[in-house]
């Protein structure tokens, strides 16, 4: 008879097959992991994004709004572009503000040169639970710089053209014959500037 010889056989796979159930657990609980963290990540990637060009974007309205209040002096119109002005307010809140809304603190926020800002912040979340020893604990760090590119070039007139002569602004997409008493034919500030994040963020866990 051969029955003794089969009970023999199923009793030597089980193990093996609880050895292959639990490998198997084991590496889903690790994609899982993974995939937490990797969340984790893009959450303070896409906060930091978010923060630097709000900040970015701010300033860049503040100097449209400073280059419409100079309108009638083209002679402060380059500084103005280049962001070389007195009276720009300082836009990290806005970075602080834009961290808040996508849930990450720690917010450190600095002006680089007077046309870009690096933002660098935390997930106030963490990674979460996971069979990954300390991941209840860590949260993910990001960092991104936006940038203020100015879009417009001009000439100043002649000296024999009148005071009340201003330059046309050849801008990217747009040529602007420009008439003060006329706002219709004002830019807006997304004509007058491009904000947009530079290459090269970083982020790590």
């Amino acid at each position: 008879m051969r029955w003794p010889h089969r009970r023999s056989d199923a009793g030597q796979a089980f193990p093996i097959y609880i050895t292959v159930v639990a490998g198997l657990l084991f590496l889903a609980f690790a994609y899982l992991a993974v995939g937490q963290a990797a969340a984790n990540r893009n959450g303070a990637q896409t906060a930091a994004d978010a923060a630097a060009l709000a900040a970015a974007q701010d300033t860049r309205d503040q100097l449209a709004g400073m280059w419409v209040k100079e309108l009638l002096d083209p002679t402060k119109w380059q500084d103005i572009f280049h962001g070389n002005v007195q009276g720009i307010a300082d836009s990290c809140g806005r970075a602080q503000e834009l961290a808040a809304q996508n849930d990450a603190g720690k917010v450190q926020c600095d002006p680089v040169g007077p046309l870009s800002y690096t933002v660098a912040l935390q997930t106030n979340k963490s990674v979460g639970d996971s069979i990954v020893p300390g991941t209840e604990d860590k949260h993910s760090t990001a960092s991104a710089t936006a940038v203020i590119e100015r879009l417009c070039e001009f000439e100043l007139p002649g000296e024999d053209a009148g005071d009340d002569v201003l330059p046309q602004l050849d801008c990217e997409d747009k040529d602007w014959d420009l008439d003060p008493d006329d706002p219709a034919t004002l830019p807006e500030p997304k004509d007058l500037f491009d904000v947009h994040l530079a290459d090269g963020p970083a982020n790590d866990e």
